[in-house]
């Protein structure tokens, strides 16, 4: 592990590269591929080698060329390859040069529907001011060093630093394989934030600055679901919450919630965390400080914000667990 990376990361199924490039068969069940209309058989054979080393493609699909046709772009035709296997087939759009050296592929993007940008956070705990134009959203693990790290970096430095212009959003996706209590601890601080947006923060403040705490010499999960279940009450009497609601809530471990913030994480291609987006923009890991700040002003100034100037000094940041 590249720890300078400050990334821990999700265990996944691995995928085909193939499916990853939108090759996904079965959206047009029964169709029959056109006859290559590419007359000479070098080529086709070029073509195909190419498209199937590119995208990965099994053995067993088959890689059948369609017509050639007239294009908008300059020097290009359009060029239609089916990508089939038994009764399921996909057709791809594809750009071959008039002269016959280069083969491209364009790809759409919807501008209008920016998954990332549409990041649901209704009732999430807000730090920061609620109406800033610039939103942080963090998929957060309160078990993951990582995470910790991050999270010293966005409080209070910089909170401070951009004050009311940012606000900062926290969305759960604990990595279970690797981090025992994680989801405990998730399903904990939301029934704190159920109540109070300032114990939700309170309780993952303390949690990111004490884990060692949590996990134990031991690293007894049941004492740890336990530890966190106190500590969790603790911040319920800071915040006079309703105790009887809190202890029904903690006793009950409902997962729903978290378990929806990691589908969406995995929807969003997040494979680790920390995973912040900042109006849309990822960032992977717990980078520098000044780096995580070149995104915000970027996003800031993309909403007609003035950044605040950079700091005289260099950001530093603690070790993990001081």
């Amino acid at each position: 592990m590249l720890k300078e990376r400050w990334f821990r990361v999700r265990f996944v199924p691995i995928r085909l590269a193939w499916l990853s490039a939108v090759f996904l068969l079965g959206a047009s069940i029964g169709c029959k591929a056109q006859d290559a209309a590419i007359k000479d058989p070098a080529l086709s054979r070029r073509i195909e080698v190419q498209v199937r080393s590119k995208f990965s493609i099994p053995s067993d699909y088959n890689v059948t060329l369609g017509a050639r046709k007239p294009s908008d772009i300059p020097g290009y035709d359009k060029l239609q390859v089916t990508i089939s296997r038994g009764q399921r087939s996909t057709n791809i759009d594809f750009l071959i040069s008039t002269d016959n050296k280069s083969l491209a592929r364009l790809e759409t993007f919807d501008l209008t529907k920016i998954p990332a940008q549409n990041i649901p956070v209704a009732d999430r705990p807000i730090r920061g001011n609620p109406a800033a134009k610039v939103t942080v959203i963090n998929f957060d693990d309160l078990e993951c060093p990582y995470c910790a790290r991050m999270h010293q970096q966005l409080f209070p430095t910089t909170l401070e630093r951009y004050k009311d212009k940012v606000r900062f959003i926290y969305k759960d996706d604990p990595l279970t394989e690797i981090h025992p209590w994680a989801l405990h601890a998730a399903v904990n601080s939301n029934c704190l934030g159920a109540q109070n947006g300032g114990a939700y923060w309170g309780y993952v403040d303390y949690l990111h600055a004490h884990g060692q705490e949590v996990t134990g010499p031991d690293r007894d999960a049941k004492k740890s679901n336990e530890t966190l279940d106190k500590i969790a009450r603790e911040q319920g009497k800071i915040f006079s919450l309703d105790a009887a609601k809190l202890d029904a809530c903690l006793q009950k471990q409902d997962e729903t919630a978290v378990r929806s913030s990691m589908d969406e994480a995995e929807s969003l291609g997040v494979e680790g965390t920390p995973a912040l987006f900042i109006d849309g923009e990822r960032i992977n890991g717990a980078m520098p400080a000044e780096q995580v700040w070149a995104v915000i002003d970027r996003a800031l100034r993309a909403a007609g914000e003035e950044p605040p100037p950079a700091p005289s000094q260099p950001v530093t940041v603690p070790p993990l667990g001081k």
